[in-house]
This record gives structure tokens, sequence and C-alpha cells, in this order.
């Protein structure tokens, strides 16, 4: 290290200044003329943490900036932990400080992030690097955007090593190359993002407070449906009033069944049948992205094979919000049972509409039903066929079922329209920045002055003040 160093300063400003800019054939891409391509550690410092002991954390003191803090362009810090400050001294080497770049080298790598003062005095630990400024000809700001690109995040996963778990070197990184130019040029590079980032922002937090209140409107929407509000003008236009609601419980109307254990004698073999799983039911959704079979009798299969609108429940789940997930068979597949976390509602009756049912056990109403029953001393939350059989829910004219589930699925179709129109907004935000980006550090956003004087100079300085 000492001969490396000794052999740098040997070098002459003009040879160092050559050694230090990116040959052409090594250039990832052109850029304007007043620029120019070096690496990274011509221009910054990068340090390594400390493998600080967990059984030394305390309550408060020097912050530890471990791996799971760096985020992507973010410290995420919920759940801080601290060195003692009396160790200040002897970890003076890896004490960090305002607006250091930190970087993640372990795991998702290349994540970067800034820290500011309100986290100091902080200490980086092990696999996170800390890229410091050596001069003040460098925007620190203009590095961290440039480390957010989507290309940089694919070089370093691509220049990592490890199959379980990626690792990045920190040598790599030293030697990764960075577009150079003017001081003014990286300060108008970054006012420009932030300009830009700003506005898409402010478009990027109405889309998400749609998408948050999806599930509050929804909610609202079937309460309105079962508590007669939705169809008040509708009774009134047919003469009906409210005494026309009853309440009846499921096993009234439904035959209610569990489906079939899986044991190991259940292999594959002479007859194997698809049968759905907790994972395959969802809330007024099946999914069959995956798809497992076991071995049922013709007999089995006479008694259990689903049929169209067969209503399935989710029987148990270790989330409260989840159990009872509730969803509707509709032939997806030409032949299938279900396993015995599952339970199944056929119609026995023609008064009752399934889809009716379908909504009112997806409600708030019918979920926190659901819930209170499937509740055990455990904490845990178990249904069975039985609890199921006595749940009670609305009955009412069946023409009047028929409006409520027409009236649903239009305003629910609508409410999945906005969502995912925000979804797209949302998508769509990510890939504008991820383009801007892009654009920036190629002297694409119009901020280019092509009168001023050439990089190379400020690089220059920029070595010298390094020596």
């Amino acid at each position: 290290m000492a001969k490396g160093k000794k052999k740098e300063a040997a070098l002459s400003p003009e040879e160092r200044l050559q050694a230090a800019l990116v040959p052409e054939s090594e250039q990832p891409y052109k850029v304007p003329e007043n620029w120019c391509w070096t690496r990274i550690e011509n221009i910054t410092q990068i340090l390594n943490g400390f493998a600080f002991k967990s059984q030394e954390y305390t309550d408060c003191g020097i912050r530890i900036i471990r791996i799971s803090n760096v985020q992507d362009g973010y410290i995420e810090d919920n759940k801080p932990v601290f060195y003692p400050l009396s160790s200040r001294d002897s970890i003076k080497e890896f004490m960090l400080e305002d607006k250091d770049l930190l970087m993640s080298l372990t795991g998702n790598v290349g994540r970067v992030a800034l820290i500011n003062n309100s986290m100091l005095p902080a200490a980086l630990n092990q696999r996170v690097a800390c890229i410091r400024m050596t001069s003040s000809n460098c925007n620190k700001y203009f590095l961290f955007y440039y480390f957010l690109r989507k290309q940089f995040i694919y070089d370093c996963i691509k220049n990592s090593k490890g199959s379980a778990q990626l690792n990045m070197s920190t040598e790599w990184l030293k030697k990764y190359p960075v577009p150079f130019p003017s001081y003014n040029e990286q300060q108008r590079i970054v006012d420009r993002i932030e300009s830009l980032f700003a506005k898409l922002d402010e478009a990027k937090q109405k889309a998400q407070d749609a998408l948050d209140s999806f599930e509050t409107r929804k909610a609202a929407i079937l309460n309105k449906a079962f508590t007669g509000e939705l169809t008040a003008q509708w009774r009134k236009e047919h003469g009906v009033g409210m005494e026309s609601w009853k309440t009846r419980e499921l096993v009234q109307c439904f035959e209610i069944v569990s489906g079939i254990q899986k044991t190991p004698a259940r292999s594959p073999k002479d007859n194997p049948i698809p049968y759905l799983t907790v994972a395959n039911v969802y809330r007024n959704r099946i999914d069959l992205s995956e798809i497992r079979y076991f071995e049922v009798s013709p007999e089995e299969l006479d008694k259990l094979q689903l049929k169209n609108k067969d209503l399935l429940i989710v029987e148990g789940n270790g989330s409260g919000n989840e159990i009872g997930r509730c969803a509707m068979w509709h032939n997806e597949l030409p032949v299938c049972v279900h396993q015995n976390h599952i339970i199944r509602l056929r119609s026995k009756t023609s008064d009752i509409l399934p889809e009716f049912v379908l909504y009112y056990l997806n409600s708030e109403t019918g979920k926190s039903v659901m819930q209170e029953r499937a509740k055990t001393t455990a904490g845990l939350f178990n249904l069975s066929a039985g609890k199921v059989k006595t749940i009670s829910f609305p009955f009412i004219p069946l023409d009047e079922q028929t409006e409520i589930v027409r009236i649903l699925d239009g305003l629910l179709a609508k409410e999945q329209q906005a969502k995912e129109a925000a979804e797209k907004v949302l998508e769509q935000i990510d890939l504008t920045k991820k383009a801007i980006l892009a654009r920036a550090f190629r002297g694409e956003l119009g901020t280019n002055d092509p009168s001023e004087e050439s990089a190379v100079e400020l690089l220059k300085k920029t070595l010298q003040n390094t020596t």
C-alpha cells in the first residue's frame, strides 16, 4: 500500500490526470464535450465499516448504521441500536459525518442513502461502505443521484460474488466510472432532478392516497349494501320496507362441508386430481398460479368435486384479518376438489344468490363475525364447518338481492378500475424517475453550458487538492 502511494506521489500532475481519466474505450457512453470521465476513487474516499458486537449495544449513545438501515435512497431507522459514547475515540475512524453517502455491500447490493445531522453521532457497521467527498469540487448530491440509477444497481449485481447472498467489493466500487462535469453543471443537474422529482412526488402522493383509500371506500359501499341504504330508493319505488329483511343461518341455505385431508397415502398415483389449498383462495378471487394434486377416489370425487358458484372459505390462518377469506368457484378447472382447510358452501335453495352471500361474507360485518367465531384460547384463528353453519346473514327478497348484486358489481368494478389506474400512475412515475436519472448523467436535461471550461481542468485541481 505504501509503495502504491509513493508511486502515485511520484507522478507529475499531468500524469496523475491522465491516470485518473477513463480511456475512451472504457467509457460507458458519450457525454458532452466539456465533461470527462473519471473513477469514483479519484473524487471520493471509500471507508469500510467495523464489526460491532451486538452484546455491547446500549439504549443510547453512538448510533450504529447497519446494512438493514440503508434502503433505496433513504435511511430506515425504526429500530436503532447504539454503542457507548465512551467508545468514540476507539472507533473514530468509523465515525460518520453529515451527508456521508452510505452504500450496502451485501444482499441488496448498491442501495445508497445520505445520512444527516439528526442521526449523528453515528458509526459505520460492517458491510456498509461510506463514500465521502475529498474535494469541494464534487457535489455529493450529484453522486447520490448517479448511484440511484437503475444501471448502477445492475452493475453492482453483475459484479458481486456469492450465490445465496451477493457481496460487493469496495475495490470494484473504487474503479467504477463516473461522468464529471463542471461544479456548476453538477449543481444544475441536481437542481433539475429535484425540481422534476418534486412534481412527480406530488402526483405520486395523490395516486398513493387514492390507492390507500381503496379498501375504505370498498368497505363503505358494502356497509351501505347490508344496512339497506344502497337500495333504499329501490324499495321505495317497489313499495317494499325494511320489514322484508330477515336473517337466516347459512346452514338453512347452503350445504356446508370441509374438504379432503392431505396424507402421505394421497400422493398422486392412479387418479391425480387438482385440489385447492389456502394459498389458492383469496377475497373474491381464486389464484391458480400454483396447482397441487393428490389421489382422489371416484367416490370422493363424485361427492366433493367443485361446481360452478360454490363458495369457498379459508378455515385457518394466523392472521385475524385473513381468516374467512371467501371466493366463488367459476369452473376455472374442469375437475377440482378442495383440501380440508377450505370450507365449501353450495346453495341448496332457489331464494338466495351465492353472489349476495359472497359480498356479505367479505364485508366488514361478515369478516368481523368470522373473526369472532374463529378466535381460540391460544390466540390463533380457526374456523370449522360447524362454526360457519350457524353464521347469520341478511335474508331478503330475491329481487332485492339481485338489485344489490347489480349495484355492487358496478360500483366495485369502478373502484377496481380507479385502483388499477392509481397503480399504473405509480408505476409510470417510477419509470419516469429512472428515465430522468438516465438522461441527467448523459447531459440530456438541457442544463449543460457548452461555454463552460472543460471539466478536465476541474478534475486536475481536484487531484491536486487530494495529493
